[in-house]
């Protein structure tokens, strides 16, 4: 046997002796204990240890809620101008958003922008048919250009849907005053005050009109 083969007959006995050395004693891992809690809500990767800190992702608000809260907060200042620009935005995020919709219509009325007011309600009908808001809306808007046979038919469908709402019967009964009708008049502003006593304008229009 040569020096080297002698060599790596020593090297592979050393490597043998210390593998099955350390098989055979009591330090290796066993099955079973590998892990032991040293406290009772102790887990691996120490997801509950107490001086762990994890934080809380943060609540992402979606572009048009920002948008939406832009032109609420706009509007609240008197900011037509800004409000306007924030629900152009939105609009063109979501074209068929119904908040938005009903919201840009009253913002372009306050801009005293009637036929944009216009539009945007009737598409807000297209999508929407059963939204009183918008009826009544558009139908003080009709009223404004002189479009009163509209405006009247929107009128009757806001309180169609919505028998119970006081302010439908009240804006029916001031556009009826302002056309001269006022026999009709006097009946929804009588309506309005049976749905809500409150209502003191109603309360006012009644004396006039007895």
């Amino acid at each position: 046997m040569s020096t080297f083969q002698l060599l790596l007959f020593l090297i592979s006995a050393v490597v043998f002796y210390l593998f099955f050395k350390q098989l055979f004693s009591s330090s290796y891992p066993k099955r079973g204990v590998d892990f032991e809690a040293k406290k009772d809500d102790e887990q691996i990767g120490t997801i509950t240890e107490r001086n762990k800190t994890f934080s809380e992702p943060e609540v992402q608000v979606s572009r048009i809620n920002q948008l939406i809260s832009m032109a609420n907060s706009a509007i609240e200042k008197d900011d037509y101008v800004e409000a306007d620009k924030a629900l152009t935005s939105a609009n063109i995020i979501e074209p068929e958003n119904e908040e938005v919709l009903l919201q840009h219509g009253f913002v372009l009325l306050m801009l005293e922008r009637f036929e944009e007011a216009k539009e945007v309600y009737e598409s807000l009908l297209e999508l929407n048919e059963k939204e009183d808001m918008a009826h009544v809306a558009l139908a003080n808007l009709l009223h404004k250009l002189g479009e009163d046979d509209l405006a009247k038919e929107h009128h009757l469908r806001a309180i169609e849907l919505d028998k119970k709402y006081a302010p439908h019967h009240f804006n029916f009964a001031n556009t009826l005053y302002d056309l001269k009708e006022k026999e009709e008049a006097l009946k929804y502003y009588k309506s309005a005050l049976a749905l809500d006593s409150t209502l003191e304008e109603a309360q006012k229009m009644l004396k006039e009109l007895s």
